[in-house]
């Protein structure tokens, strides 16, 4: 008499008992918990977004929230719909670098915003800090790197900082607790599609 053949059904649950033992002793084991710094970069969209969601998210914990903008001219649209006592949003920048074609007036401009990043990673009531474009501002050497990251190493300790855009530098990435690279494979402006509201600003 042969022995009955384990149904899909039957073989799907071995799967998920053994991983569900998987996952349940990794969270045993995550005993730490600090302010984390994550790096969303890559060539693709998505990087500002998703680091706007964080900020929803925290927002909807009723966590204290800065948003410093770097070479991107204001966002105001995204800064209006998350409107909140507990968010504080600061841009500095006049657009693209392309179009300000002036590298001293960007350097003073990220400068600007350096010094309001510096008091928010002081803060000991800020639960979550995103630098957007930073990885931009230090591929154009705007700021000095060793700068942002002693500032990093020296902030309150509970505080999460995220950083976007393109072409993070490798000594940010080994830094980052997480790093998240957006990849484009197709893009509509390749093809001569128009930038639209509510999809690319």
């Amino acid at each position: 008499m042969t022995e009955p053949t384990p149904s899909d059904n039957d073989l799907h649950q071995q799967r998920m008992q053994a991983l569900q033992e998987e996952m349940h002793a990794k969270i045993r084991s995550a005993r730490e918990k600090r302010g984390l710094t994550l790096v969303h970069t890559g060539n693709g969209k998505g990087k500002t977004t998703a680091a706007f969601g964080m900020v929803a998210r925290s927002l909807a914990h009723g966590k204290r929230v800065l948003v410093v903008q770097f070479i991107k001219s204001s966002n105001d649209a995204v800064a209006n719909l998350l409107k909140s006592p507990l968010l504080e949003w600061h841009h500095f920048g006049e657009g693209f670098t392309w179009d300000t074609q002036n590298r001293e007036a960007d350097i003073a401009c990220c400068r600007a915003g350096w010094d309001v990043a510096l008091k928010g990673l002081s803060d000991r009531n800020l639960s979550l800090l995103v630098l957007d474009e930073l990885n931009v501002v230090l591929d154009f050497n705007y700021l000095p790197l060793d700068e942002v990251l002693a500032g990093f190493r020296a902030r309150a300790p509970q505080l999460h900082v995220v950083v976007t855009g393109r072409n993070a530098k490798p000594e940010l990435v080994e830094y980052a607790d997480l790093v998240t690279e957006m990849r484009e494979i197709k893009h509509p402006f390749s093809k001569g599609v128009q930038a639209q509201r509510g999809i690319e600003f």
